[in-house]
């Protein structure tokens, strides 16, 4: 009877021992992400007040720039683990130079950033511009002003890019006279479009070529990769998840229109007419042949990258 006690008072004291021990703590990963409040970089925030990452052990510490240009540099200077939302063929570059980058999915295939004028402007399409025209974009190196170089390479232009930041310093900078076509991504600028304030003349999309890139990808530095991989699995883990959730739920509009501080009416708007889920899918790299052909026509890349080089780059977490 006395062995039975002790027995007892053993499983008791180590089942307190358990209860009082802490949860395994949940690994933390600092994310940047160009454009707050755009439909794709908005996918780990939706997924973060989901509970989505937290189910997968990951909290995520973000941080949002003013473009994929100014991301890419915090990945690179290992400021931060991930970048959102970075423009390809200048992640390609800064891998041929030595940066310490590699893609761990795609972000975008195709883009639905769109490019316009104030409504009094003399430009119909983005064919009209002329040399004296200025065309923006976010920051250099950016997707934005991959699109703007594909522009003027398509329309034979010879107008004049801009780096003019977020789409709300943008429309300041059009509507004050200081730069002739803006750009923007959804929603930012429905509302003006509704006041006619502005008048789209051009797509992403209208560009065959970007329709069928990976323009947009997410990235980590080479040492975050080799000693925080399996965070890394988890985070594409919940990433995927939350896109999953994102099309499937009206949750997931409610909780897009909240964050981006719009009706549900524009949140449905925004992701069933300007991105379908194939945009965001982030288990392949599409169209890298013509990604690296961009790189030389824009004269970042010198020659395409070899096979080689495209595995130690592209090293995306196999979807379990």
């Amino acid at each position: 009877m006395k062995a039975i006690h002790h027995l007892l008072a053993g499983i008791t004291l180590a089942a307190s021992f358990a209860a009082c021990a802490p949860a395994t703590a949940a690994d933390t990963l600092k994310i940047a992400m160009g454009q707050r409040g755009n439909w794709d970089t908005a996918i780990a925030q939706l997924g973060t007040e989901a509970g989505i990452f937290k189910k997968h052990g990951i909290v995520l510490d973000m941080l949002y720039t003013q473009g994929s240009g100014e991301t890419m540099q915090a990945v690179i200077s290992n400021s931060v683990d991930i970048g959102s939302a970075t423009g390809t063929t200048s992640v390609m570059a800064a891998f041929v130079k030595g940066a310490p980058i590699r893609i761990i999915g795609s972000e975008a295939t195709g883009a639905a950033d769109f490019w316009y004028v104030r409504s009094d402007s003399p430009i119909k399409t983005i064919k009209d511009a002329t040399p004296d025209t200025t065309i923006a974009y976010s920051t250099h190196g950016s997707s934005t002003n991959s699109v703007a170089l594909g522009f003027l390479k398509a329309y034979n232009l010879k107008s004049k890019l801009v780096a003019t930041g977020s789409p709300s310093s943008t429309f300041t900078q059009v509507m004050s006279g200081q730069v002739n076509v803006g750009w923007s991504a959804p929603p930012f600028g429905f509302q003006a479009m509704k006041e006619n304030k502005i008048r789209i003349v051009a797509r992403a999309n209208d560009i065959q070529e970007i329709h069928d890139e990976s323009i947009r990808t997410l990235v980590a530095n080479a040492s975050v990769l080799e000693k925080k991989r399996d965070a890394l699995d988890r985070f594409m883990a919940a990433y995927r998840e939350t896109i999953d959730w994102m099309y499937s739920s009206d949750d997931a509009l409610a909780a897009y229109a909240k964050f981006a501080k719009v009706d549900m009416e524009t949140a449905r708007k925004v992701r069933d007419e300007f991105f379908p889920k194939s945009l965001v899918d982030p288990d392949k790299i599409s169209g890298v042949d013509l990604l690296m052909a961009d790189g030389m026509a824009f004269k970042v890349l010198s020659k395409p990258l070899t096979p080689e080089q495209l595995k130690t780059l592209i090293q995306i977490p196999p979807r379990k």
